[in-house]
């Protein structure tokens, strides 16, 4: 199935070049894959993974392993960030 993976702040770098730009990049993963197991299959460090969404609606961290995605479903994620 396929979702897209939306990579903000400093974990945009991982992304592939062409879309670091859009921050986006689509991907397909098995029927059943859940929030971590994208996180883990794509090389994020969960420790980096502040903010998590699903289309729009906040993940929390204990409800990674277990928020089941669906086809055509936005996964985005940011990092702990600091500024002032």
């Amino acid at each position: 199935m396929r979702i897209a993976l939306k990579l903000f702040a400093s974990l945009t770098e991982r992304l592939p070049p062409e879309a670091r730009a859009r921050h986006r990049v689509e991907l397909e993963v098995e029927e059943g894959a859940t929030v971590l197991d994208v996180i883990r299959r794509e090389g994020i460090p969960e420790a980096q993974c502040f903010l998590v969404l699903v289309d729009g609606a906040w993940v929390a961290p204990q409800d990674r392993a277990t928020r089941v995605l669906s086809e055509d479903q936005a996964l985005a994620i940011w990092p702990p960030v600091a500024g002032g």
